[in-house]
Protein backbone atom coordinates (compact mmCIF):
# COMPACT_ATOMS: atom_id res chain seq x y z
CA UNK A 1 0.00 0.00 0.00
CA UNK A 2 1.40 3.36 -1.03
CA UNK A 3 1.94 6.02 1.62
CA UNK A 4 -0.47 8.93 1.51
CA UNK A 5 0.88 11.72 -0.73
CA UNK A 6 2.38 14.72 1.01
CA UNK A 7 0.16 17.83 1.20
CA UNK A 8 1.90 21.20 1.30
CA UNK A 9 0.24 24.46 2.33
CA UNK A 10 1.19 27.92 1.06
CA UNK A 11 -0.78 31.04 1.95
CA UNK A 12 -0.77 34.69 2.97
CA UNK A 13 -2.56 33.83 6.25
CA UNK A 14 0.38 34.31 8.60
CA UNK A 15 0.35 32.42 11.90
CA UNK A 16 -1.47 34.84 14.22
CA UNK A 17 -4.94 33.60 13.26
CA UNK A 18 -6.36 30.06 13.35
CA UNK A 19 -6.76 29.74 9.55
CA UNK A 20 -3.80 27.42 8.93
CA UNK A 21 -4.62 25.17 11.88
CA UNK A 22 -8.26 24.87 10.81
CA UNK A 23 -7.25 23.83 7.28
CA UNK A 24 -5.07 21.10 8.76
CA UNK A 25 -7.95 20.01 11.00
CA UNK A 26 -10.26 19.66 8.00
CA UNK A 27 -7.69 17.62 6.07
CA UNK A 28 -7.03 15.28 9.01
CA UNK A 29 -10.75 14.85 9.74
CA UNK A 30 -11.20 13.40 6.24
CA UNK A 31 -7.81 11.70 5.94
CA UNK A 32 -6.25 10.97 9.37
CA UNK A 33 -3.13 9.55 7.71
CA UNK A 34 -2.41 12.74 5.77
CA UNK A 35 1.11 14.12 5.87
CA UNK A 36 1.04 17.93 5.88
CA UNK A 37 3.95 20.35 5.49
CA UNK A 38 3.82 24.15 5.64
CA UNK A 39 5.78 25.62 2.74
CA UNK A 40 5.10 29.18 3.90
CA UNK A 41 2.27 31.31 5.25
CA UNK A 42 4.27 34.52 4.87
CA UNK A 43 3.26 35.52 1.33
CA UNK A 44 2.50 39.25 1.27
CA UNK A 45 -1.24 39.78 1.66
CA UNK A 46 -3.14 39.28 -1.63
CA UNK A 47 0.13 39.09 -3.64
CA UNK A 48 -0.64 36.47 -6.27
CA UNK A 49 2.60 37.14 -8.15
CA UNK A 50 4.70 36.40 -5.06
CA UNK A 51 2.64 33.25 -4.52
CA UNK A 52 3.24 32.19 -8.13
CA UNK A 53 6.97 32.71 -7.80
CA UNK A 54 7.18 30.94 -4.44
CA UNK A 55 5.38 27.77 -5.47
CA UNK A 56 6.98 27.81 -8.92
CA UNK A 57 10.50 27.87 -7.51
CA UNK A 58 9.95 25.25 -4.80
CA UNK A 59 7.30 22.67 -5.69
CA UNK A 60 9.64 20.13 -7.23
CA UNK A 61 11.82 19.80 -4.13
CA UNK A 62 9.03 17.61 -2.74
CA UNK A 63 8.36 13.92 -3.45
CA UNK A 64 6.43 13.07 -6.57
CA UNK A 65 2.66 12.73 -5.99
CA UNK A 66 2.76 15.67 -3.55
CA UNK A 67 -0.35 17.84 -3.48
CA UNK A 68 0.42 21.57 -3.28
CA UNK A 69 -2.38 23.74 -1.87
CA UNK A 70 -1.90 27.48 -2.45
CA UNK A 71 -4.39 29.93 -0.94
CA UNK A 72 -3.66 33.56 -1.80
CA UNK A 73 -7.10 34.64 -2.79
CA UNK A 74 -8.16 38.30 -2.99
CA UNK A 75 -11.17 37.22 -5.09
CA UNK A 76 -12.53 34.67 -2.61
CA UNK A 77 -16.31 34.29 -2.85
CA UNK A 78 -16.50 35.94 -6.27
CA UNK A 79 -17.07 34.28 -9.64
CA UNK A 80 -13.40 33.32 -9.96
CA UNK A 81 -12.95 29.56 -10.29
CA UNK A 82 -11.39 27.01 -7.96
CA UNK A 83 -8.95 24.85 -9.91
CA UNK A 84 -6.99 21.62 -9.71
CA UNK A 85 -3.82 21.38 -11.81
CA UNK A 86 -2.84 17.75 -12.34
CA UNK A 87 0.54 16.89 -13.86
CA UNK A 88 2.29 13.54 -14.24
CA UNK A 89 4.28 14.32 -11.05
CA UNK A 90 2.29 16.68 -8.81
CA UNK A 91 -1.13 18.16 -8.13
CA UNK A 92 -1.94 21.79 -7.30
CA UNK A 93 -5.07 23.27 -5.73
CA UNK A 94 -5.98 26.94 -5.49
CA UNK A 95 -7.93 29.83 -6.97
CA UNK A 96 -7.76 30.63 -10.68
CA UNK A 97 -5.93 33.95 -10.29
CA UNK A 98 -2.51 33.31 -11.80
CA UNK A 99 -0.83 31.68 -8.79
CA UNK A 100 0.16 28.65 -10.88
CA UNK A 101 1.69 30.64 -13.76
CA UNK A 102 5.16 29.13 -13.30
CA UNK A 103 3.66 25.65 -13.08
CA UNK A 104 1.88 26.11 -16.41
CA UNK A 105 5.21 26.99 -18.03
CA UNK A 106 7.29 24.24 -16.43
CA UNK A 107 4.72 21.41 -16.64
CA UNK A 108 2.93 22.32 -19.86
CA UNK A 109 3.66 19.07 -21.70
CA UNK A 110 1.91 16.84 -19.15
CA UNK A 111 -0.80 18.89 -17.49
CA UNK A 112 -4.58 19.00 -17.07
CA UNK A 113 -6.37 21.92 -15.42
CA UNK A 114 -9.83 21.32 -13.95
CA UNK A 115 -12.50 23.72 -12.76
CA UNK A 116 -13.51 22.17 -9.41
CA UNK A 117 -17.29 21.79 -9.49
CA UNK A 118 -17.97 18.53 -7.59
CA UNK A 119 -19.26 20.27 -4.48
CA UNK A 120 -20.15 17.05 -2.65
CA UNK A 121 -16.44 16.96 -1.77
CA UNK A 122 -16.63 20.43 -0.15
CA UNK A 123 -16.96 21.10 3.55
CA UNK A 124 -19.48 23.86 2.76
CA UNK A 125 -21.09 24.59 -0.58
CA UNK A 126 -21.94 28.21 0.22
CA UNK A 127 -18.46 29.29 1.37
CA UNK A 128 -17.75 32.94 0.58
CA UNK A 129 -14.80 33.96 2.77
CA UNK A 130 -12.73 30.86 3.64
CA UNK A 131 -12.48 28.51 0.70
CA UNK A 132 -9.10 27.32 1.94
CA UNK A 133 -11.07 25.53 4.67
CA UNK A 134 -14.25 24.75 2.78
CA UNK A 135 -12.97 23.78 -0.68
CA UNK A 136 -9.21 23.34 -1.04
CA UNK A 137 -8.51 21.51 2.24
CA UNK A 138 -11.23 18.84 1.77
CA UNK A 139 -10.42 18.35 -1.91
CA UNK A 140 -6.74 17.89 -1.00
CA UNK A 141 -7.70 15.31 1.62
CA UNK A 142 -9.88 13.34 -0.81
CA UNK A 143 -7.22 13.56 -3.51
CA UNK A 144 -4.63 12.19 -1.07
CA UNK A 145 -6.99 9.32 -0.28
CA UNK A 146 -6.79 8.28 -3.93
CA UNK A 147 -9.85 9.90 -5.51
CA UNK A 148 -9.27 10.23 -9.26
CA UNK A 149 -8.52 13.86 -10.09
CA UNK A 150 -11.06 13.76 -12.91
CA UNK A 151 -13.86 13.29 -10.38
CA UNK A 152 -13.51 16.87 -9.13
CA UNK A 153 -14.59 18.78 -12.22
CA UNK A 154 -14.17 19.48 -15.92
CA UNK A 155 -11.06 20.44 -17.92
CA UNK A 156 -10.53 24.08 -18.82
CA UNK A 157 -7.97 25.83 -21.05
CA UNK A 158 -8.73 29.49 -20.31
CA UNK A 159 -7.09 29.59 -16.88
CA UNK A 160 -5.44 32.87 -15.83
CA UNK A 161 -1.71 33.26 -16.42
CA UNK A 162 0.43 36.13 -15.16
CA UNK A 163 2.83 37.46 -17.75
CA UNK A 164 6.29 36.52 -16.49
CA UNK A 165 8.75 39.35 -16.08
CA UNK A 166 11.65 38.25 -18.27
CA UNK A 167 14.98 40.09 -18.51
CA UNK A 168 15.54 42.13 -21.65
CA UNK A 169 18.62 41.89 -23.83
CA UNK A 170 20.97 44.86 -24.10
CA UNK A 171 23.79 45.31 -26.58
CA UNK A 172 26.32 44.08 -24.03
CA UNK A 173 24.19 42.62 -21.28
CA UNK A 174 20.81 42.10 -19.64
CA UNK A 175 18.27 44.41 -18.04
CA UNK A 176 16.28 42.74 -15.29
CA UNK A 177 14.34 43.72 -12.21
CA UNK A 178 13.80 42.76 -8.59
CA UNK A 179 10.94 40.26 -8.33
CA UNK A 180 11.16 38.99 -4.73
CA UNK A 181 12.49 40.20 -1.38
CA UNK A 182 12.94 37.66 1.40
CA UNK A 183 12.77 38.19 5.19
CA UNK A 184 16.52 38.84 5.31
CA UNK A 185 16.15 41.76 2.90
CA UNK A 186 17.87 39.94 0.04
CA UNK A 187 16.49 41.05 -3.32
CA UNK A 188 16.12 38.37 -5.98
CA UNK A 189 16.02 39.40 -9.62
CA UNK A 190 14.56 37.76 -12.71
CA UNK A 191 18.04 37.25 -14.20
CA UNK A 192 18.75 33.51 -14.01
CA UNK A 193 21.94 31.50 -14.30
CA UNK A 194 20.68 30.31 -17.69
CA UNK A 195 20.30 33.92 -18.85
CA UNK A 196 23.85 34.62 -17.74
CA UNK A 197 25.19 31.50 -19.49
CA UNK A 198 23.50 32.58 -22.72
CA UNK A 199 25.01 36.04 -22.34
CA UNK A 200 28.56 34.71 -21.99
CA UNK A 201 28.28 31.83 -24.47
CA UNK A 202 30.18 33.63 -27.23
CA UNK A 203 32.71 35.12 -24.82
CA UNK A 204 34.21 32.42 -22.62
CA UNK A 205 35.61 33.61 -19.28
CA UNK A 206 34.17 37.08 -19.89
CA UNK A 207 34.09 39.31 -16.82
CA UNK A 208 30.63 40.38 -15.68
CA UNK A 209 29.52 43.55 -13.94
CA UNK A 210 26.29 44.05 -12.02
CA UNK A 211 24.64 47.45 -11.70
CA UNK A 212 21.86 48.62 -9.39
CA UNK A 213 20.87 52.01 -10.67
CA UNK A 214 24.15 53.61 -11.67
CA UNK A 215 26.11 51.87 -8.95
CA UNK A 216 28.39 48.91 -9.75
CA UNK A 217 27.76 45.93 -7.46
CA UNK A 218 30.50 43.30 -6.90
CA UNK A 219 29.52 39.74 -7.82
CA UNK A 220 30.46 37.24 -5.09
CA UNK A 221 30.51 33.46 -4.83
CA UNK A 222 28.62 33.33 -1.52
CA UNK A 223 27.22 35.63 1.18
CA UNK A 224 30.27 35.37 3.42
CA UNK A 225 32.51 36.79 0.68
CA UNK A 226 30.54 40.03 0.89
CA UNK A 227 31.77 41.23 4.27
CA UNK A 228 31.15 44.89 4.98
CA UNK A 229 28.02 47.00 4.67
CA UNK A 230 28.04 47.61 0.92
CA UNK A 231 25.67 46.11 -1.62
CA UNK A 232 26.84 42.84 -3.18
CA UNK A 233 25.45 40.31 -5.66
CA UNK A 234 25.38 36.51 -5.75
CA UNK A 235 23.78 33.69 -7.72
CA UNK A 236 21.43 32.26 -5.12
CA UNK A 237 20.01 28.80 -4.40
CA UNK A 238 17.16 29.40 -6.86
CA UNK A 239 19.73 30.02 -9.59
CA UNK A 240 18.90 33.73 -9.84
CA UNK A 241 20.98 36.87 -9.45
CA UNK A 242 20.37 38.35 -6.00
CA UNK A 243 21.40 41.58 -4.27
CA UNK A 244 22.43 41.35 -0.61
CA UNK A 245 24.34 42.97 2.21
CA UNK A 246 26.15 40.52 4.46
CA UNK A 247 24.36 40.16 7.82
CA UNK A 248 22.07 43.09 7.00
CA UNK A 249 19.03 43.97 4.92
CA UNK A 250 19.85 45.16 1.42
CA UNK A 251 16.20 46.15 0.87
CA UNK A 252 16.11 48.47 3.89
CA UNK A 253 19.66 49.81 3.60
CA UNK A 254 19.45 50.56 -0.12
CA UNK A 255 15.70 51.21 -0.32
CA UNK A 256 15.17 48.36 -2.79
CA UNK A 257 11.63 47.62 -3.99
CA UNK A 258 9.95 45.08 -6.25
CA UNK A 259 10.37 46.23 -9.84
CA UNK A 260 13.65 48.09 -9.31
CA UNK A 261 16.00 47.81 -12.28
CA UNK A 262 19.13 45.65 -12.16
CA UNK A 263 21.59 45.20 -15.03
CA UNK A 264 24.31 42.69 -15.79
CA UNK A 265 26.88 43.69 -18.39
CA UNK A 266 29.91 42.15 -20.03
CA UNK A 267 33.03 44.02 -19.03
CA UNK A 268 34.51 45.92 -21.95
Amino acid sequence: MKASPLITLTSDFGLDDPFVGVMKGVILSINPQANIIDLTHGIASHDTREAAFTIGMNYDFFPERSIHVVVVDPGVGSQRRNILVATDRYSFLGPDNGIFSYIYQKEKYAMTVLNITADHYFLRKDSSTFQGRDVFAPVAAWLALGTDFQAFGDPITDYIVHERRMPKSLKDGLKGEVIYIDKFGNAMTNISRTDISNLTRSRKNAALKVFFGKKAVPLKGCYAEGKGKSLQAVINSSEHLELFIYLSSAAKTCNISIGDRVEMRLAS
